[in-house]
């Protein structure tokens, strides 16, 4: 199956991308996770954070906001000293603030939506190339959830969130499921 450029070989990327990357995610438990994940994967590959799902799932309390809202820094200390997560000190804390900051919205699912008007934006592009890194939307997401308190937010963040959460599907035009997406 033909699929986006940067996806590997690696059979955790290749169900990644045919089963999650692009689909319309509506679920608050779901976006919530993403959202810190894409967090831990500033300054790495994704793959490095996909390999680490499963554990930071066990660590993070199964990404309940409202116990990693309650994380503790003594908490924290014994996650920098596991090797099965990635042990960034700045991103452990902002998991914990962002969750908190999770907790306070009224509706996650609109506000997260509402930057592409409620419904997918599809994209046509026809290879790697044309595929932005940042768009005036996550410009405006990445402001927005700054002012709530989020951090590890930045516009690029936040676009690589909205691809993954189908907000945008970005599967380039030589992808099968670009094709399969943008008939949704």
């Amino acid at each position: 199956m033909p699929r986006c450029f940067w996806c590997t070989d690696d059979p955790l990327y290749i169900a990644y991308h045919d089963e999650e990357w692009g689909v319309p995610q509506h679920d608050p438990q779901w976006l919530f996770e993403m959202l810190l994940l894409e967090g831990f994967q500033a300054g790495l590959s994704w793959i490095t954070v996909l390999k680490k799902r499963a554990r930071y799932r066990e660590v993070l309390f199964g990404f309940d906001a409202e116990r990693l809202a309650r994380m503790t820094d003594d908490e924290i200390e014994e996650r920098m000293q596991d090797p099965g997560i990635i042990r960034n000190r700045l991103k452990l804390q902002a998991a914990r603030r962002n969750a908190q900051a999770w907790l306070k919205l009224e509706d996650p699912v609109t506000l997260l939506w509402s930057f592409v008007g409620g419904r997918p934006k599809i994209n046509h592009f026809s290879g790697r190339g044309d595929v932005p890194a940042v768009t005036p939307e996550a410009e405006a997401m990445s402001r927005a959830l700054k002012k709530l308190g989020f951090t590890f937010v930045g516009p690029t963040i936040c676009y690589a969130y909205m691809q993954a959460a189908g907000m945008v599907m970005d599967h380039t035009l030589d992808c099968e499921r670009h094709s399969a997406l943008s008939t949704n």
